[in-house]
């Protein structure tokens, strides 16, 4: 089946940046052949040992303001840490003191950002537009298929119907509460056959969690998600940023896959050769391992075993190898992180090149 694609160059829309830490400001330039000003920057010291935090920054709660996907910790801001989204890279600043300059920018420690794309801001008042029932405003592209909303929480008085900028149903969804310490919930659509009944935690091996509450056992539709009384989607009086995907042909996948324990494992077509993958056990307790096409071994083609952990503060880990091929992932690896026989496994992968263009031509295999 030919992958076409609406987005022939992917990196309009997300690119992966390898830097090094100098204590002192820098601005890092993308590495990508087309400008691109992030609005979510998510960054992970590799070296160094363990104890370096997964640090998210996004445009619409303002730079400085970060909140770690390792941990239930409530949003912080640290002025001279993250400073700026700019035209093509972000900012940062002169981060010598204090608890955060080893986890963004600590002289010569090597660091990883992920980088995506929204762009187009939108206000929802939900009593005029009747969009929704309670207030919400971000950033959002429809082509890219991401938006970031941030809303108001008011708990058991509420089920809360928020609206997300995408123009379709979203994929997944994850979601943080700013002002508390409470765990990161996440909404795949292909964990289980119910996935709205059922959540994820973004900072914990936790299998999955069958709960009424966290999205009021209502799945979204094309313009909101709902949130019950639950204190990681709904705490009254509390704050939320919310994260959300819908797939896109050719650049963007969000699946499941079964584990066979084989080094010949799962294939798992994209329609895209990946840039980027986290997968998760969903039926067991494993981490969420990330890999990239810039942390290989060999510069982004097969072998790839370099993998970070976006529930842990642990380093660069090697060891569980998957393929980055033409068209998507070959699992290598037969631990039961990512490949446990019979278990379930669901995943996030954005595209480095489409495995047809938008005319219908194949790209360049690896």
């Amino acid at each position: 089946m030919a992958a076409y694609t609406t987005i022939d160059n992917p990196e309009l829309y997300f690119q992966c940046k390898i830097y090094t830490g100098t204590a002192g400001a820098q601005s890092l330039t993308l590495d990508g052949s087309e400008d691109m000003q992030p609005d979510l920057v998510w960054l992970k010291r590799r070296d160094g040992g363990n104890g370096y935090s997964n640090m998210l920054y996004d445009s619409v709660r303002g730079a400085t303001k970060h909140v770690k996907s390792n941990d239930t910790s409530i949003e912080v801001a640290v002025s001279d840490a993250l400073t700026g989204f700019d035209s093509d890279g972000f900012t940062l600043g002169a981060n010598t003191a204090g608890s955060h300059a080893t986890e963004v920018n600590y002289d010569g420690g090597s660091y990883v950002a992920w980088c995506w794309k929204a762009g187009t801001a939108f206000s929802n008042d939900a009593s005029a537009t009747s969009v929704g029932n309670t207030d919400s405003s971000g950033s959002a592209s429809s082509t890219a298929g991401f938006s970031i909303s941030k809303y108001a929480g008011v708990g058991s008085s509420l089920d809360i119907v928020v609206k997300h900028g995408l123009s379709v149903v979203p994929a997944v969804m994850i979601t943080k509460n700013r002002e508390d310490a409470n765990n990161w919930g996440v909404y795949h659509h292909k964990n289980t056959s119910a996935p709205e009944t059922d959540y994820l935690r973004l900072d914990a091996t936790t299998a999955t969690t069958d709960n009424a509450e966290m999205w009021a056992d209502t799945a979204p539709t094309s313009a909101v998600f709902t949130a019950g009384d639950h204190s990681s989607s709904n705490r009254a009086g509390n704050d939320f940023v919310s994260y959300h995907w819908n797939e896109v042909q050719g650049f963007s996948k969000m699946g499941s896959y079964s584990g066979t324990a084989d080094a010949d494992g799962p294939f798992i077509f994209l329609g895209f050769k990946p840039a980027w993958f986290m997968t998760k056990k969903s039926n067991g307790a494993k981490d969420w391992n990330i890999y990239d096409n810039k942390r290989s071994d060999s510069g982004g083609g097969n072998a790839n075993d370099q993998y970070l952990e976006a529930n842990t503060t642990a380093a660069e880990q090697s060891g569980q190898d998957v393929d980055f091929l033409s068209n998507g992932v070959k699992i290598r690896s037969t631990s039961n992180e990512v490949n446990g026989d019979g278990n379930d496994f669901v995943y996030m992968a954005f595209a480095e090149s489409p495995f047809c263009n938008s005319n219908g031509v194949p790209a360049n295999a690896s």
